[in-house]
């Protein structure tokens, strides 16, 4: 399971002209779910997510998560976040989870987000859809997360 997150002061989602999901400040999830993505790796990422400290504490760079500062949650499912471009010019998404499969882990991670934190802060744009989403990173900060890949290597 792959993820970026954006530090934003606000973010939207519009799908047919209609705004269907919208925060002030917190954080825009970007999520990728891959073929072999387990509960595991849905538990990981809502633990990440919640957690990394990426906002100020009075003044104090990098010291609440999105939880610790009682910021808001824009979730956007995206398949594309588990694509390769290594062999030609068109990218490979066999590593995205099939769209049912992928639906169903996608409303667990949502249940699981809002029961580890506070539904209300929640938001979220509509799986499968084209969608306009409106971020406005905040710094910027965005980071990169993967449930697979906990060390990194040298190069």
């Amino acid at each position: 399971m792959r993820a970026v997150i954006q530090r934003v002061t606000k973010a939207s989602v519009t799908v047919d002209n209609k705004v269907v999901g919208s925060i002030q400040k917190g954080l825009c999830v970007l999520l990728g779910l891959g073929v072999d993505d387990t509960e595991k790796d849905v538990d990981y990422m809502v633990n990440k997510i919640l957690n990394v400290r990426v906002f100020d504490d009075q003044g104090v760079m990098w010291k609440k998560g999105v939880k610790d500062a009682g910021l808001e949650i824009l979730c956007v499912s995206q398949f594309t976040l588990q694509g390769k471009t290594i062999k030609g010019n068109k990218p490979d998404f066999h590593n995205a989870m099939k769209t049912e499969p992928a639906k169903a882990m996608y409303t667990q991670f949502l249940q699981k987000l809002a029961k580890s934190y506070d539904a209300s802060k929640i938001q979220d744009g509509e799986f499968g859809a084209m969608m306009i989403v409106d971020i406005s990173n905040d710094g910027p900060v965005t980071l990169e997360l993967d449930s697979r890949k906990f060390t990194y290597d040298s190069v």
